[in-house]
């Protein structure tokens, strides 16, 4: 396992097997904070590859839904034992690939690897349910059983947390994966995959491959043999993504964007807000859909804090994320670094007030980078489009409120539902905020920017997620009534009638003897 550097060339893998792309092409992965760096190159894959890993999942899953539980769950460890003997190796590879700050990179990992270890006993947890009958003769209960094949599309933002994400309750609940990590970021994925295989995962089981959204995306949307997608990225590509896949019945699992609000109240703790904020605006240089980018703030407390938090933005450290002593990197690339300016000069141009930052960093040391400034507006006005629209980049956006209510109003008037936090010291305002507030992952006094890996975690408005931290989202829990001969209901010889949900076992048979009755649609 090791960094691939200069001209070396990766390939997918497909069906246990390391595969040159049809097309014959590749492109570079280089180092955001240092262009100069080439950190290997990778397949630009067509509609081919992407139809031949499809081939390779359907083919293995029957053997893979068949094999128990508990020991999909001891691959999924001993991944996780393989990658964690390479911690600093892995989030050097992610600081290079992506730009974090090495420290935020290695959180990143530590992060996966919990995911990792959570999963691996998730083996032993895929519970059905017991459910009370109406008539003393009818037994009900669900299984709960893989949907198929599926396809995982990720972001380059999270290049390990996010593929481990959804990569391992997947494996876990039995379904067969086909992986499309972003052509940005590929490393941390094809060395996660590396471990997958160290570990003994069957051919076919896993797939990984690169290419553009519009020759390999468009293929696993479209295939109808790949029964759920799970997919993190723009709410442009994931709304079209959600028409084509409903279309044939898919399951969609989405995370797609965010506009999160952090409010703030005459009575906080001005230091902990101040921090909070600057965390969740700046770190991973904004490039989060969870990221802080608007805060409301009422008359209070608002000039001391505009002044702390412009005061701490100032002396925030850019650089190259190996560099010690930085704390915030650059973009991922030139577009990113273009969408970040182009909505600081639309701030400028709807009259909000610029309090630092808006610019992009050019000296010597920022030359060879796409690094921008830490910036903060005031003067926000609702409506405008910083107030509204995404970012993704170190750009922070202050808006007032009179009070806590129009503040609650102003964290709401978003198409977005994600994320939100408060701090204040009254409870009464904390528990007034939790109940009304779109976001689905709200935190009083804390700027938080991911969730507990044990609770599922979902948003709502134009930024749907389904419970991502679950093996829920790839398994179905077929209802079952179990109707015995009226002489006993201890025997098992009875028929069993499946509702409209009702399993399909692909080359196996039943774990009882009774006959198998009624529809076999999957939802």
């Amino acid at each position: 396992m090791q960094i691939p550097r200069g001209d070396e060339r990766r390939q997918n893998y497909i069906g246990g097997q390391w595969q040159e792309p049809s097309t014959g092409k590749y492109e570079p992965c280089v180092n955001p904070a240092d262009t100069s760096e080439v950190l290997g190159h990778f397949p630009r894959s067509g509609a081919a590859d992407a139809k031949a890993a499809v081939d390779a999942a359907a083919k293995a899953f029957p053997g893979w839904a068949a094999t128990p539980g508990p020991e999909r769950g001891r691959i999924v460890g001993r991944a996780h034992a393989i990658l964690k003997a390479k911690v600093d190796l892995l989030a050097e590879a992610l600081c290079r690939e992506e730009g974090k700050v090495f420290g935020e990179a290695r959180g990143e990992i530590l992060k996966g690897l919990n995911l990792l270890e959570f999963y691996a006993g998730e083996g032993f947890r895929q519970h059905g349910r017991t459910i009370p009958s109406e008539s003393r003769s009818t037994l009900s209960f669900t299984l709960r059983q893989p949907v198929g094949p599926v396809a995982l599309i990720t972001p380059w933002n999270f290049p390990f947390a996010i593929p481990v994400w959804k990569t391992a309750p997947a494996l876990v609940a039995g379904c067969t994966v086909v992986l499309k990590p972003a052509s940005l970021t590929p490393i941390c994925t094809h060395l996660l995959a590396e471990a997958f295989i160290e570990a003994g995962v069957p051919a076919g089981v896993l797939n990984v491959l690169t290419g553009p959204g519009s020759a390999v995306g468009d293929v696993l949307v479209d295939d109808p043999r790949i029964r759920a997608i799970s997919f993190t990225g723009s709410n442009e590509v994931g709304t079209r993504l959600y028409q084509r896949a409903a279309a044939r019945g898919a399951r969609v699992t989405a995370e797609m964007g965010g506009k999160n609000p952090v409010v703030v109240l005459d009575d906080a703790d001005l230091d902990l807000a101040a921090e909070g904020i600057l965390q969740g605006a700046f770190g991973s240089t904004g490039q989060r859909c969870t990221a802080t980018s608007r805060v409301v703030v009422t008359p209070g407390i608002s000039p001391k804090l505009t002044e702390a938090l412009v005061e701490k933005a100032r002396k925030i450290r850019v650089g190259n994320g190996m560099t010690q002593g930085v704390q915030m990197g650059p973009a991922v690339d030139m577009g990113q670094l273009k969408t970040d300016l182009e909505a600081i000069a639309a701030a400028k141009a709807e009259g909000a007030r610029l309090l630092c930052g808006g610019e992009r960093l050019s000296s010597a040391e920022y030359e060879r980078g796409f690094f921008c400034a830490p910036t903060v507006f005031d003067k926000v006005e609702p409506g405008t489009k910083l107030a509204r629209e995404e970012v993704f980049g170190p750009v922070l956006a202050l808006q007032s409120a009179r009070d806590f209510e129009e503040a609650l109003h102003l964290a709401n008037d978003v198409q977005f539902g994600l994320t939100a936090s408060i701090y204040t010291r009254d409870y009464f305002h904390v528990m007034r905020f939790v109940e009304p507030a779109w976001a689905r992952r709200r935190w009083p006094r804390r700027a938080r920017t991911s969730s507990p890996i044990s609770r599922p975690s979902g948003s709502t408005t134009l930024a749907p997620s389904a419970r991502r931290t679950s093996t829920e989202h790839v398994s179905l829990q077929p209802a079952l009534t179990l109707r015995p001969p009226p002489a006993t209901l201890r025997s098992f010889e009875g028929g069993i009638a499946c509702c409209a949900a009702g399993p399909r076992f692909h080359g196996c048979s039943p774990p009882w003897r009774g006959s198998l009755s009624g529809s076999s649609g999957r939802r």
